[in-house]
């Protein structure tokens, strides 16, 4: 007989004045990676910024390319810059900001599936949650960790049995 299970997802919203002095900066950070992002294809521009526990702070933005599967989303463009360029260090945090290139104000762009995978295995690497924080209209923020966007999750763990 099968057996219901249940996974609570917590997220809090935020209006951006209500944020820290990191998170804010992290998120302009974030905001700034806009412009460079290169997106000929959907017009469609992601920043994130990566906090680290140093307090350093590492960039992306979306990189397009005509073979479609061969482009990078934002958050992985950062992480892996922080892996590669930080590898000691945990990520505290990643700020994500969206919109079309033409667009007035930002959208909720929740991360791809391989965004979400490539974050947890950073926050599994550290044994401890990564904060994230997602840009909505009006400026409202929507944080949340990597764990509860991805509550079923892969990670080194599941390689063992």
């Amino acid at each position: 007989m099968a057996k219901k299970i249940t996974h609570e997802v917590e997220a809090e919203i935020f209006d951006y004045s209500e944020l820290s002095a990191d998170e804010k900066a992290l998120v302009e950070e974030a905001k700034g990676m806009l412009d460079h992002a290169y997106a000929p294809y959907s017009n469609f521009h992601v920043g994130a910024a990566v906090l680290l526990e140093s307090g350093a702070m590492v960039k992306g933005s979306n990189q397009e390319n005509a073979a479609y599967p061969s482009g990078l989303c934002a958050e992985r463009v950062a992480i892996f810059s922080a892996g590669a360029n930080y590898p000691k260090e945990k990520v505290k945090m990643i700020a994500i900001v969206a919109k079309p290139r033409e667009g007035k104000d930002y959208v909720m762009a929740s991360s791809c599936g391989n965004c979400r995978q490539a974050m947890m295995e950073y926050e599994s690497k550290q044994g401890e949650p990564i904060d994230l924080l997602f840009v909505r209209p009006n400026n409202e923020i929507l944080k949340t960790t990597v764990g509860d966007l991805l509550p079923f999750g892969f990670d080194s763990k599941s390689l063992n049995g």
